[in-house]
């Protein structure tokens, strides 16, 4: 049992390829920005830039400190 598990995942392992994305059959790469002098590559494509991922460091406590009144902290409202 164990050395049949041990093929099948070996053999699952084995048919995964490694290699740089092409477009389908048939298709074509997005075309190049218009003020761009090339168009980007798959790598560029797939890379989020900076403002995809903000770093919050304005809401960070680093030792244990009181936070600022928040005047948007409003109680609920009776309708």
């Amino acid at each position: 049992m164990r050395k049949s598990l041990f093929l099948v995942v070996l053999l699952l392992a084995a048919c995964g390829e490694v290699e740089p994305l092409q477009p389908a059959a048939g298709e074509s790469l997005p075309p190049a920005p218009e003020q761009a002098a090339r168009a980007p590559t798959t790598e560029e494509m797939l890379t989020p830039p900076p403002i995809a991922r903000p770093v919050r460091q304005e809401d960070t406590l680093r030792r244990s400190e009181e936070r600022e009144d928040d005047p948007f902290d409003l109680p609920p409202t009776a309708r």
